[in-house]
């Protein structure tokens, strides 16, 4: 019989080149489903731990800040002063009389959230009050809610 006769039973597998069929689709998008409902929950709440510790950083920068301030110039800028004297010079009463030329802070940071940092001087327990309002904008609350002072750090 030889080599000539080459037929054979079997016929290659040709594979189809249209692309995945929907049910192919519809098992991916279960298991990315599955896989984003058992990690974003972990994600989620890791941010706002985040936010809070990025609350604090910045509390605590400013409060370094204002730590020169008052080596250079004797006091705390008041209330009316507010933060903006640790980035411009303040007018008023107390007069900063050796301000520092280029500011404590380049510029003032908000909080996390977007928010102001509230300062009030004298405060309420000290020489100021620094705080942060955090994700709620109100005073109070719990969680990433509840407020962050910089005396508790």
């Amino acid at each position: 019989m030889g080599n000539s006769f080459k037929v054979s039973r079997f016929k290659p597998f040709k594979r189809r080149k249209m692309g995945f069929t929907l049910l192919e689709i519809m098992v991916v998008m279960a298991i990315l489903a599955m896989l984003v409902a058992l990690v974003a929950p972990n994600i989620l709440s890791r941010s706002d731990d985040a936010k809070v510790a990025v609350a604090k950083t910045q509390l605590r920068n400013i409060v370094s800040a204002l730590d020169l301030y008052k080596l250079d110039n004797g006091n705390y800028p008041s209330t009316s002063q507010g933060l903006q004297a640790l980035v411009t010079r303040p007018t008023g009463y107390p007069e900063a009389r050796n301000w520092k030329q280029g500011g404590y802070l380049p510029s003032l940071p908000k909080d996390p959230w977007g928010a102001d940092f509230l300062y009030i001087s004298p405060g309420a327990q000290g020489a100021y009050d620094l705080l942060s309002l955090g994700s709620d904008g109100r005073e109070g609350g719990e969680g990433d809610a509840s407020d962050i002072v910089s005396r508790a750090l």
